[in-house]
């Protein structure tokens, strides 16, 4: 098995090289005050609007009304992710870039990498326990802390109960559980799993993790960089004996024939993120399918009740800003409104249980579902950070569309991964040591 690392006080060191914004001054007023006048800390987010929803305007202006000294103005970019990006890092350089913005996690390294995001490990630092510690991990980049996390996309297992209780089955609680169930399920021409060729970076990542490891670590100075650990080894046999045997469903997740088999019944259970919870059952309303399906933790894949993140974001503080500590006092209020973010359709990393949307009470019959996806957020692996160069890990989803063609084995991605972070971090100048 092949480990990658590089010398932390190196990186550092790289870090500020690389970037083309230097690293700005920043100050923290301990009144709340410049001057004697209110600050103003500029917040830029991508969350929704809709209907039923509390917005972030509406969130904020109680916030503004209980702190007069500290005023936080929100912009709402309507982009997709990766232009927001681009917009930031245009910001930045000009000097012009708003406090704090809402990042992805994996994002996060990167961004910090190339100078976008400051080190604000001394105010977030007193926050970490009134969040999940798998999603604080999410706004770590080696032992710097750029942010407080928001939401969360812990994987849970979605079935349709009703199709189970035909079979005789259960939810799995174990993967020789979830081999057995997936066998008598295929002899009855139903899946209980779906193999997504187009979803395997983030969802076979979070697999790993929650078979127990750690892709990215350090040990005392160094870096570790693992991706074909013994828990993605786990992962990797899991699949290759789903796939061999035809037991599971062989669909891209984003594809119409992932929502067909979902409609026809044929795809009778899911591994998945917990957002997917807001809008996986949409095409079964007034269906008779409707409120048969349930969600229940992911089975054990080895490590314990443990589950693993796909996708997310936080909320971290941009190169520039002038009042870091105020900055992480806002982001730490807002990112625990629990009820508000949750009518957002998010699943809140802050600690608390929000009320279930009717909407959901009647697609998961009744079933108090956030409370389950809440068990999911506190079961994340708590040491599963990501590291700068994720994004290009996107290969793994080229090397898994061969194994649905039969051209590649499953640990095959995991060796893609590893061979792609190298090559990841080589090029961000980073100091590799094989």
């Amino acid at each position: 098995m092949a480990t990658t690392r590089f010398t932390r006080t190196a990186a550092v060191v790289t870090v500020g090289a690389l970037s083309a914004f230097g690293l700005a001054a920043c100050s923290s007023s301990d009144s709340g005050t410049a001057d004697g006048e209110p600050i103003t800390i500029e917040y830029m987010h991508r969350l929704d609007n809709g209907e039923n929803m509390a917005t972030v305007a509406e969130i904020t202006e109680r916030w503004n009304e209980e702190h007069p000294d500290i005023q936080v103005k929100t912009t709402k970019f309507d982009g997709a992710a990766t232009d927001m990006i681009l917009k930031l890092e245009t910001d930045v350089k000009a000097g012009n870039a708003p406090c704090l913005a809402q990042v992805g996690y994996s994002e996060a390294p990167q961004l910090y990498v190339k100078g976008l995001l400051m080190d604000v490990t001394e105010h977030a630092e007193k926050y970490k326990d009134n969040f999940s510690a798998g999603a604080y991990a999410g706004m770590r980049v080696g032992d710097v802390v750029v942010g407080l996390p928001q939401d969360v996309g812990p994987l849970v297992y979605f079935y349709n109960e009703a199709e189970f209780e035909k079979l005789g089955l259960t939810p799995p609680t174990t993967l020789d559980e979830l081999n057995a169930d997936s066998a008598t399920a295929a002899a009855a021409g139903k899946y209980i799993t779906a193999f997504s060729a187009d979803e395997a970076t983030h969802w076979l990542a979070a697999q790993s993790a929650a078979a127990g490891d750690t892709w990215f670590s350090t040990e005392g100075d160094e870096w570790v960089v693992d991706t074909e650990g013994e828990g993605s080894q786990v992962v990797a046999a899991l699949w290759q004996g789903l796939l061999d045997n035809d037991h599971t469903l062989k669909a891209d997740r984003w594809g119409e024939p992932f929502t067909a088999a979902l409609n026809d019944t044929t795809l009778i259970g899911h591994i998945g993120a917990a957002w997917e919870a807001g809008f996986l059952l949409d095409t079964l309303d007034g269906t008779e399918a409707e409120g048969q399906w349930r969600i229940a933790q992911l089975p054990d894949f080895g490590a314990g009740q443990l589950s693993g993140p796909d996708g997310g974001s936080g909320v971290a503080a941009l190169k520039g800003c002038e009042y870091p500590a105020e900055a992480m006092e806002f982001t730490n209020w807002f990112n625990t409104q629990i009820d508000d973010l949750s009518s957002q359709g998010l699943v809140v990393a802050g600690n608390g249980t929000p009320e279930t949307p009717e909407k959901m009470l009647r697609q998961f019959g009744n079933q108090d579902v956030l409370a389950e996806l809440s068990t999911a957020t506190a079961n994340m692996n708590p040491d599963f950070p990501y590291a700068p160069g994720f994004s290009t890990l996107s290969s793994m989803q080229e090397t898994a569309a061969g194994v649905v063609a039969g051209d590649k084995k499953v640990a095959d991605i995991f060796t893609t991964a590893q061979n792609t972070a190298v090559k990841a971090l080589t090029d961000l100048g980073l100091p590799v040591a094989e």
